[in-house]
């Protein structure tokens, strides 16, 4: 079976997913300055559970009861928020945002390969692989050759966010399993899960009551919570249930895209022609995916070829 096909709102929703993430690698370096990487993936994980059960709260949601439910959502949180957002954090102590957007752009390709062995629905297809390389490809020109400059077996940093790009792979294969739920209990109680996971870690490693944030930080962090958090996790179970592990994933070869065009308009950051080169390669890759536009091209072609064949009208 092939995997579910894209609508115009799914990519539109993945467009916007994209932009909320894209900022979240900058605003992690912001509140590294002042947190330990620990205490900064808990405040994040909390404050968005604060927010998200609030919101279900006043929607009269209700929340689950039953510990296979709380389980599930659980191990999720662990895969999907506790794991990854303390490697990236950790991982960008000692790597810089634009080499952490390309490794974390290597989600897709593992979840390409996890879905082809672990689901029925979601196997990889010619197009997908193909797609899935070009817009990789984008993302390394995108950012800059000069990001991978030094990448290394040894380096800790690099290794922490590619396991946990592998982390997220995983989670958007199983996070299908939670489509019974809405959107915004998944994202609260998972959040949750995980900030209940992450406080002691961060008490115990990194005595967080000894920090001082400024106002930047502090900024930074509500942003990072609300925004790139909440919300995003609310867009992220929508589109889970309308397209697909694989198909959703694809937002973070856009992650790059949305990091370059919001430096250019916020902070005045020139766009180069190897930048544009690179938003190309990923277009591309997306539209080899989806597959409609090559689709539209191959109908005309023959439709033309018909008409060529067909012969002239003696009248």
């Amino acid at each position: 079976m092939r995997p579910p096909q894209m609508t115009y709102r799914d990519w539109l929703q993945i467009v916007l997913l994209a932009l909320v993430w894209g900022i979240s690698f900058f605003l992690t370096e912001i509140c590294l300055r002042d947190l330990g990487p620990l205490t900064l993936a808990t405040a994040r994980v909390g404050l968005a559970a604060m927010a998200l059960l609030a919101f279900a709260a006043m929607r009269g949601e209700e929340l689950p009861k039953g510990w296979t439910d709380w389980g599930t959502l659980a191990f999720m949180g662990l895969i999907n928020n506790a794991l990854p957002f303390s490697l990236i954090m950790w991982g960008q102590v000692s790597i810089d945002s634009g080499l952490a957007s390309i490794l974390n752009a290597t989600t897709p390709l593992f979840a390409f390969v996890f879905a082809h062995f672990l689901t029925k629905d979601e196997r990889m297809t010619r197009h997908g692989a193909a797609g899935v390389g070009i817009g990789f490809l984008g993302a390394v020109v995108l950012i800059g050759p000069g990001a991978l400059a030094g990448i290394g077996i040894q380096s800790w940093g690099q290794m922490a966010v590619m396991a946990a790009a592998m982390s997220y792979a995983m989670a958007g294969i199983f996070g299908r399993r939670l489509r019974r739920f809405s959107p915004i209990v998944s994202a609260g109680c998972m959040t949750a899960c995980a900030a209940v996971m992450l406080l002691p870690v961060a008490l115990l490693l990194e005595s967080p009551w000894t920090a001082r944030p400024d106002l930047a930080t502090w900024s930074a962090l509500a942003t990072l919570a609300v925004i790139s958090t909440a919300f995003a996790y609310i867009l992220y179970f929508r589109i889970l249930a309308s397209a697909g592990a694989t198909n959703l994933l694809l937002v973070t070869f856009l992650i790059p895209v949305a990091a370059v065009l919001l430096g250019a308009l916020a902070l005045g950051e020139a766009v180069t022609l190897t930048a544009l080169a690179g938003m190309l390669l990923i277009f591309l890759g997306l539209a080899v995916i989806d597959g409609r536009l090559f689709k539209a091209f191959h109908r005309r072609r023959g439709s033309l070829l018909r008409r060529r064949a067909e012969p002239p009208n003696p009248s």
